[in-house]
């Protein structure tokens, strides 16, 4: 159950940018109040909404938060929540592609492109970035959620279920699909009675881009800055991080 280099730094990634616990709330907030909008705020027929409570509950969010997530998706305010991409360079050339859910798209595309503008990148079009990324669905499994199984033997479950890659650490089993089978993969985890601690769509890039210390600081800088955007959901990037900005990162 070999790991792949290209998807090496994905939990690394994932800890800076989710180093801040009410970001991460904030983000699930969001997804819940929009899944119970879109598909009404009954767990048991609405998949996203589940899964999306799901992470909740992953991430520790309080329960009666959940709930007030879950109400205010059937209200009006909801209604003015979109969702939105981003796509652009920052600094030395790396790719930057962003999620962001708003109620008032001038306000977010503004900050973006100020972002960008304010950190040596520059605000691209849609799709520019096609050739950099590409969209998996990302599940992370702790490991003493799956201690009863054979590795081997659950390994081949997940790929009957559409797992492309699988890497094993010590916290955690990841399993990474194609985006068309992202619901299949859903669907398999409830079959085995597996609960992930997160379900995401994320952008992998194809290649990393290796940077020296003080150039990989600015792209840092500039993903800092999107992070710290109340209407920023996720932030996806092709650097590098290497030993060095990693323990760089663990410093801060």
């Amino acid at each position: 159950m070999a790991g792949h280099s290209k998807w090496a730094n994905i939990k690394h990634r994932k800890a800076a940018q989710d180093k801040k616990r009410a970001k991460i709330w904030t983000r699930i907030i969001k997804e819940i109040t929009i899944a119970a909008r879109d598909g009404g705020p009954d767990l048991d027929s609405n998949p996203s909404l589940r899964l999306a409570v799901q992470n909740g509950k992953g991430a520790n969010l309080p329960k009666d938060t959940i709930e007030r997530a879950i109400k205010k998706g059937s209200g009006a305010e909801a209604a003015n929540l979109q969702s939105y991409t981003y796509e652009g360079y920052g600094p030395h050339g790396i790719a930057i592609y962003l999620h962001a859910t708003s109620d008032n798209i001038n306000r977010t595309v503004a900050n973006v492109r100020s972002i960008f503008t304010k950190n040596n990148g520059s605000l691209g079009t849609n799709g520019s970035l096609s050739y950099v990324f590409e969209t998996k669905g990302v599940f992370t499994i702790p490991n003493e959620s799956i201690s009863d199984w054979d590795i081997d033997e659950l390994e081949l479950e997940l790929i009957d279920g559409g797992a492309e890659e699988v890497e094993l650490d010590d916290e955690n089993l990841t399993v990474f699909t194609s985006f068309d089978q992202y619901g299949d993969m859903q669907s398999k985890l409830q079959e085995l009675n597996i609960t992930p601690t997160s379900t995401e769509i994320q952008q992998i890039p194809l290649n990393t881009k290796k940077l020296e210390l003080t150039d990989a600081e600015e792209v840092l800088k500039i993903i800092d800055k999107f992070e710290e955007d109340d209407d920023i959901q996720s932030v996806f990037h092709n650097l590098e991080l290497t030993e060095e900005l990693i323990a760089k990162l663990e410093d801060n």
